[in-house]
């Protein structure tokens, strides 16, 4: 037993024997309301601060960092609450950081009397994280574009459903006659029955010649 304890107590310094590699490093742990931050011990006076999310906090954030003369800053890829702070930073001209929270919960040594965003930057300090790949700026406005595109492209297909279903529902079954509801032919039915039209023969004047 009292070996046991003595295991427990000692436990193992990830940093141990390690020169510090990163001088200048903070460590941010990102949140929803708030954002916990920790810099060099001897920089501040203070040297973990929290700051809200809002526009004006990051500013305010990034300022402070700036202020203790950070030059790089380590973050977990938390949700998408730190796009926004990693923009931010990186405008300013700071070397960001994305790592993955899984790595950071496998090293061991840390104490419980330290905070997230401390422990972060003790890492960071010491280059024992990886970050995450994260494309150039354009790859990434690109990628925004082609996953909207993707989005909007399902969100009409699931659109076309519903109201291919409420038709049958109705048992007006254009979808026996032409191959595409929202099509030029379709639309020109569709919109013909919603002022009214009820006579098929007067529908059937509506298709395209290619039918």
């Amino acid at each position: 037993m009292p070996k046991s304890r003595s295991r427990k107590k000692k436990g193992h310094d990830p940093t141990a024997g390690l020169p510090p590699l990163n001088l200048n490093a903070s460590g941010i742990d990102v949140g929803n309301e708030e954002h916990w931050v920790a810099v060099p011990a001897n920089r501040d006076a203070e040297p973990v601060r929290s700051f809200g999310t809002f526009t004006a906090d990051v500013k305010r954030l990034v300022d402070w960092l700036v202020s203790c003369k950070v030059d790089t800053v380590v973050m977990e890829s938390t949700g998408v609450y730190w796009v926004a702070l990693y923009d931010a930073l990186e405008e300013r001209g700071l070397d960001v950081q994305v790592v993955n929270a899984r790595q950071v919960k496998q090293l061991p040594g840390r104490k419980t009397d330290i905070k997230d965003c401390q422990w972060l930057q003790t890492l960071h300090t010491f280059g024992l994280l990886n970050r995450c790949f994260r494309p150039a700026e354009e790859i990434r406005v690109l990628r925004s574009y082609m996953r909207q595109r993707e989005r909007l492209v399902q969100a009409a297909g699931s659109c076309v459903q519903h109201m291919q279903q409420a038709l049958t529902e109705m048992n007006i079954r254009l979808d026996n006659v032409i191959s595409d509801l929202t099509g030029w032919s379709g639309l020109r039915m569709l919109r013909a029955i919603l002022a009214g039209e009820r006579s098929p023969a007067k529908l059937a004047a509506l298709r395209h010649d290619g039918i």
